[in-house]
């Protein structure tokens, strides 16, 4: 008789958990509080015809995420297209606009346009990036990170110098390139690792690799398509799903895991994994078959939040493309503002994405679908007043930027996300929407375990615990814990 596991939460670690599982034959079920799957990836439709992604929206890395398909035997094309995006994204400036292109070569002649000699310096950041990625991604990350001793071999110890895991991102970049915009750019995509450039190792370069060397996509349909051929995978293998399904209460019986209490009905497994958020998890438990308590909690360094507002235009905007960058302010005061100081920014940056640029069904024909997003400090009090002060900031830029005027005039669909949402409808610590920061001592074996060290058959998988934020980890965190759990068995 197979063994029972029950996955509590469906975004992309429970997804890819309940997958690598159910094809090792176990019987599975997947419980989701919200009404339907993804996470924070989540998607919804408009009476009026928006299709708004929720989530993540920058597809990067897709050989990783091609990998999770080809261990079912599948591509990512048997479910969804997948379309290159050039350019990968804009960035504007206070005194101009900065398109990354697709082609590699032309990226280089953008950089020689700006600083004399940067050209070959991408090259040299690349080819460096690019070993980062693959020993990184390849070797580091796919660890369950119990013990150091995982990382002693060889091959590992032969790699650590070149990962530059004592080196910051900030000094690491500034040894390539001077120009400002340069830096910001090089920069930009470690803020969603969860702090400070300057906090940051230098081997999350593997970043900037990972998406401008192997180029920024989309697929067709939005991110939605993801979460929905991965839940194919795993409905296919026999996975059961239950959504509106809020977990109240993890069931022990002899410091073991023996059910969960689901919408206050008891129900009885042999194995439990934790997709769900890891700190709202442990409240599920006596205090004494914790992980960690309170105090760890509120000294952890902790990913942003995020502002998002999800807006519907009944016309085309001009001038806009698929991804666009505000960096019209300075990256390191709104960095500061957000895990130094903990507060709402002064001068913030923000991002919009205009996924109707390049998919027509995500908006009704002429109209327009943005999402726009700007972190913030997880924690902050969240009011509708703030909201709407930033939201008209948000819209003001970027009105200079399209050279539009009277967008609010022609906004037919308007919803607002923040801290209390992200609390809400994830069981977020503080409102979080990135999971923890990934700084050197919130690295590997410093990062919550994906084991409870009271409880032998409960796990835990997610960004909360490794390798860490962001799509393609969670990924692979549902492969680790998938193959933790199996050991137990």
């Amino acid at each position: 008789m197979s063994k029972k596991v029950a996955i509590i939460g469906s975004g992309f670690s429970g997804l890819s958990a309940a997958s690598y599982l159910s094809k090792d034959e176990y019987e599975v079920h997947v419980y989701e509080k919200n009404g339907d799957v993804g996470g924070r990836a989540r998607q919804f439709t408009t009476d009026n015809g928006y299709v708004f992604d929720m989530g993540p929206s920058w597809y990067w890395m897709p050989d990783i995420i091609e990998a999770f398909f080809s261990d079912f035997g599948r591509k990512s094309s048997d479910f969804y297209d997948l379309i290159p995006l050039n350019p990968q994204f804009e960035m504007v400036f206070s005194d101009g606009v900065m398109g990354i292109p697709e082609n590699y070569e032309e990226m280089k002649s953008l950089f020689e346009s700006i600083e004399k000699g940067a050209g070959e310096k991408l090259d040299e950041f690349m080819n460096d990036a690019q070993y980062k990625y693959e020993a990184g991604m390849k070797d580091f990350v796919n660890k369950p990170c119990h013990s150091w001793f995982e990382f002693v071999s060889p091959k590992i110890a032969k790699s650590a110098l070149k990962l530059d895991l004592l080196t910051n991102f900030q000094r690491f970049v500034r040894k390539y390139f001077k120009n400002p915009k340069l830096i910001m750019l090089m920069e930009f995509p470690v803020i969603f690792l969860g702090a400070a450039p300057k906090d940051i190792p230098a081997l999350y370069s593997l970043m900037n690799y990972g998406g401008y060397k192997l180029g920024t996509w989309y697929p067709m349909g939005g991110f939605a398509k993801v979460t929905q051929a991965m839940m194919q995978i795993a409905t296919e293998n026999g996975v059961h799903f239950h959504f509106n399904s809020n977990v109240e209460r993890i069931i022990l019986e002899n410091d073991k895991a023996v059910g969960l209490k689901i919408n206050g009905e008891e129900l009885r497994f042999d194995t439990v994994i934790a997709s769900s958020d890891y700190q709202h998890t442990e409240t599920l438990l006596p205090e004494s078959h914790r992980n960690y308590d309170e105090k760890y909690w509120e000294k952890r360094v902790f990913a942003p939040s995020c502002l998002i507002y999800y807006l519907g235009f009944n016309e085309k905007i001009p001038n806009l493309t698929h991804h666009t960058l505000f960096f019209e302010n300075d990256l390191e005061l709104h960095t500061n503002e957000i895990y130094e100081d903990k507060k709402w920014p002064t001068k913030p940056l923000f991002y919009a994405c205009c996924p109707s640029k390049t998919d027509k069904d995500t908006a009704p024909e002429n109209g327009e679908n943005v999402f726009l997003l700007m972190p913030v400090a997880p924690g902050i009090e969240d009011s509708e007043e703030m909201r709407e002060k930033y939201f008209l900031e948000m819209i003001s830029r970027l009105e200079k930027h399209t050279g539009t005027s009277d967008l609010i005039a022609k906004l037919e669909y308007k919803r607002s996300y923040c801290v209390e949402d992200f609390k809400k409808d994830y069981n977020a610590y503080k409102g979080n929407a990135y999971g923890l920061a990934n700084t050197l001592s919130q690295t590997a074996v410093l990062k919550p375990s994906v084991k409870n060290r009271k409880v032998k058959n409960l796990l835990y998988t997610g960004q909360l615990t490794v390798p860490g934020p962001g799509v393609p980890p969670s990924i692979i965190s549902g492969k680790i814990v998938a193959r933790e759990a199996i050991k137990l068995n």
